[in-house]
């Protein structure tokens, strides 16, 4: 995504527009041909161009380089041990004498837009070590790192590798060090065993997470471990006797549950109105995250809009994970047909799906009343779920989204509110003006803002009150649900 934003914002022409028509055409073969290494090669080379930097035999080789372990969630009291790895075979000649010199720092979060990146912490020097291989794709270089003293947090290990004095570049790799962590997940399992099965999911969680980010099934992200772990602790706490905490919880929370075939637990985000009563059905919004995002994104960002805007309807509101960041909610827009895309779509569907059933077990939801509301990909999300299971939404909002317009006639008698910029960089405004063509062609209920001058997000909070009167103001006929 990083690389198609800055390609759109350079508006590269002449031998650039060459460098990169030549570098998409591979990053396409490479896709096709399930070529990981090979996509994150040419990404790296597009970054460069549009960087103006000349894609050399040293940038080649420093993208190459990864740093690999089993665990990158660490307890600093268990010696650590991690491969230093080469992705690809770079195109570079070597002497045999290559070293490598390992550091650990604190990780410090990336600046905000138009500020100063703060200066790096102090490094803390963990060895240097000699005897590196100058194919590490064959002979991977093995280490083991006394982290004793480390302090906790997020941090960024640093292996820079040396021809001779000369510096190749470094592979990092991000670690969340915890002191004592692997005795408190145990104790967290054997508690687990203890408390009423409502919130056995619950307790399990950081666990669970912990494991599949080890095991490389997702990325640690902005997963705040310790913070976890101690909500999760406190879960215990609340339990003893049998007890269900969030029976009667109103206000903002988070919840999780096991997904069946995948065998992970998911996150989902909850917002229940003070005003909720179990005899009174009450509308319900399941929410949408972009790529990259999670379950938080739409409690925690949009300046937090979302559930207060909740609050004043008398909404509930539920926001998924999607199975992973990317995971696309069923949508096959991106047309990766590989076996890993397609399982990551299908259970990312599946999960919203399961947060929605979860939802209706657990409170008086309205079924004439479900919306659905995504943006970017949440948005594809949206637009793909509605025309789906076109019976279970009274309405859809869209923004800064895309579909295929072929899905219009199945999801033409949901009303629907839609917005995009028309200078957004990441998602053209074209994906939303021909999905409103289309609906429109049919008759549907659409309203269409597009704001001019509007990048990708900041099209969103303006028009979220807008949105939820919208949603306010929809229900479904009784023929209409399921």
């Amino acid at each position: 995504m990083r690389y198609n934003s800055q390609k759109t914002s350079a508006k590269p022409d002449g031998e650039l527009k060459a460098q990169l028509d030549d570098v998409d055409k591979a990053l396409a073969d490479a896709r096709r041909s399930g070529n990981a290494a090979e996509q994150r090669r040419q990404i790296a080379r597009g970054l460069a161009l549009l960087d103006k930097q000349a894609w050399t035999p040293q940038l080649d080789f420093r993208s190459s380089l990864v740093l690999r372990s089993e665990r990158t969630v660490v307890d600093s009291t268990v010696t650590y041990a991690l491969r230093l790895e080469q992705i690809y075979r770079p195109a570079i000649e070597l002497t045999p004498a290559l070293t490598a010199k390992v550091t650990i720092r604190k990780r410090v979060p990336l600046a905000r837009r138009g500020e100063a990146a703060p200066p790096p912490p102090p490094a803390r020097d963990l060895g240097t070590f000699d005897g590196i291989s100058r194919d590490l794709r064959e002979s991977p270089y093995p280490l083991e790192l006394d982290l004793t003293g480390v302090e906790d947090g997020a941090m960024v290990l640093q292996a820079e590798v040396f021809d001779g004095a000369t510096s190749l570049g470094a592979a990092t790799l991000g670690v969340f060090v915890q002191k004592g962590l692997d005795a408190r997940l145990k104790a967290l399992e054997s508690a687990a065993a203890t408390v009423t099965p409502a919130v056995k999911d619950d307790v399990l969680f950081p666990g669970d997470y912990i494991r599949n980010v080890n095991r490389g099934r997702i990325e640690l992200a902005d997963f705040a471990v310790a913070t976890e772990i101690a909500k999760a602790e406190a879960m215990v706490a609340a339990a003893k006797g049998g007890k269900d905490p969030f029976k009667g919880k109103t206000g903002d929370f988070e919840r999780h549950y096991l997904l069946q075939g995948a065998n992970e637990i998911m996150p989902y985000r909850v917002y229940v109105p003070k005003a909720y009563a179990a005899a009174t059905a009450t509308p319900l919004v399941i929410a949408l995250h972009g790529l990259g995002g999670n379950e938080d994104g739409f409690f925690d960002n949009y300046d937090q809009l979302p559930p207060k805007l909740a609050e004043r309807h008398g909404f509930l509101l539920a926001s998924p994970l999607g199975f992973r960041r990317d995971g696309f909610y069923g949508s096959g827009i991106m047309g990766a047909q590989d076996a890993a895309s397609r399982r990551r779509s299908e259970y990312s569907e599946k999960d919203v799906l399961e947060v929605l059933r979860l939802m209706k077990a657990a409170y008086n939801v309205d079924e004439s009343r479900i919306y659905l509301i995504g943006h970017s990909m949440g948005a594809i999300g949206t637009w793909a779920l509605g025309a789906k299971y076109p019976n279970t939404w009274a309405g859809l909002v869209a923004f800064a989204g895309t579909g295929s317009p072929s899905l219009a006639d199945a999801m033409k008698g949901i009303p629907q509110f839609v917005v995009h910029g028309d200078a957004d960089p990441t998602v053209a405004v074209t994906g939303s003006r021909t999905m409103v063509g289309a609906l429109k062609k049919l008759n549907a209920n659409v309203t269409y803002v597009e704001v001019p001058g509007g990048g990708h997000s900041d099209v969103v909070v303006p028009n979220l009150p807008k949105a939820f009167e919208f949603l306010a103001g929809q229900r479904k006929a009784p023929g209409m649900r399921n």
